[in-house]
């Protein structure tokens, strides 16, 4: 898969080559939410509003980070919010929660780095609106939802939706799949409320509609944990003298990799697949090199590390403004909070 995904980012003659897939995938994508928006196919409503974070394009854009850092915005305004997520990458075949301390392999890796970060609950499956029934008869304070990605889910009604752009990967080729790394067409970003754009776009902003809100984020980290120990903690000069490893097996690894250089740390770096599940021999590496990486695969690979792994904690921050326009939302769709 990385193969053609590194097609969608430059001219190739085989996007040619892929173009009618790639139409027939639209006209497909297309009259899919017409049945949705038709009627003709049943779409899910939840007694509290659900806000949706995705995308328009495959791979990792920073929706996780984002997902965080709204839950926390929406506690610290009083809200009781709980998190959905389809668990991709696990075998769970019916909804369930996801704990701090849940199998990866079950629940998917998003799902426990979540479950860990968010003091709130979170619930994964295939089917969200399911998902979301199950997590809010077990938790029935909770007074919002958030789900993790899900932007083409359109089985589950939504009251808000967030679409987090790449700003050094923007739409790619601009194709859909499988000739580019679309989902859907750039045009779909007129419907959402809200658009995200993590890191400095090298895109034209031009490109955005304008009827719609755009918003900056940076992901920001500089602590790293002990993956066995994560009580332990040290900042990139514990690496400044010790051979290093970085490892990533997530949508953007480059974006991982430039900001250890950010953070001024030499590494060897070492992509794997999105979510690939670590074996031992995947960070044997010499000596007592140290290995560097993601907290969503640090999560996968604490049942067998050793005490040379460690992990970057990563926090989004987002413009204010995108707060408030989530909250304003919010209020119209119910009665104000605590009223």
């Amino acid at each position: 898969m990385r193969w053609l995904e590194q097609h969608w980012y430059r001219l190739s003659p085989l996007h040619l080559a892929l173009w009618p897939l790639a139409v027939i995938f639209g006209l497909l994508g297309a009259l899919r939410r017409r049945f949705y928006r038709a009627g003709l196919l049943r779409v899910a409503r939840l007694p509290v509003p659900v806000i949706v974070v995705g995308n328009i394009s495959v791979g990792g854009t920073g929706k996780t980070p984002l997902v965080i850092w709204l839950a926390e915005q929406l506690r610290a305004e009083g809200y009781t919010p709980g998190i959905i997520s389809r668990g991709y990458g696990g075998t769970a075949p019916e909804p369930r929660p996801a704990l701090a301390d849940s199998d990866p392999a079950v629940t998917g890796d998003e799902a426990v780095l979540l479950a860990r970060r968010c003091v709130c609950p979170v619930w994964i499956g295939a089917d969200r609106a399911a998902a979301a029934r199950a997590l809010l008869r077990a938790r029935p304070a909770c007074d919002v939802l958030i789900s993790d990605d899900g932007l083409q889910h359109y089985a589950l009604g939504r009251d808000i939706e967030i679409a987090v752009i790449d700003g050094e990967r923007g739409f790619g080729n601009g194709m859909l799949l499988p000739a580019g790394p679309l989902r859907e067409p750039p045009r779909r970003l007129d419907l959402v409320d809200a658009v995200v754009i993590n890191g400095t776009p090298l895109f034209p902003r031009e490109s955005l509609p304008h009827a719609v809100p755009a918003f900056d984020m940076r992901l920001t980290g500089r602590m790293f944990y002990d993956v066995l120990n994560p009580a332990q903690r040290a900042g990139p000069e514990r690496f400044a003298h010790h051979a290093v490893h970085a490892v990533a097996a997530i949508g953007n690894p480059q974006r991982f990799f430039n900001h250890l250089r950010e953070l001024g740390l030499s590494f060897t770096a070492h992509t794997f697949a999105d979510h690939h599940t670590f074996a031992p021999s995947d960070l044997a590496f010499a000596g007592d090199d140290a290995v560097i990486m993601t907290e969503k695969d640090a999560v996968k690979c604490e049942r067998f590390c050793s005490e040379n792994l460690w992990a970057l904690q990563i926090d989004a921050v987002a413009e204010p403004g995108l707060e408030a326009l989530v909250l304003r939302k919010l209020r119209k769709e119910s009665p104000p909070h605590g009223s």
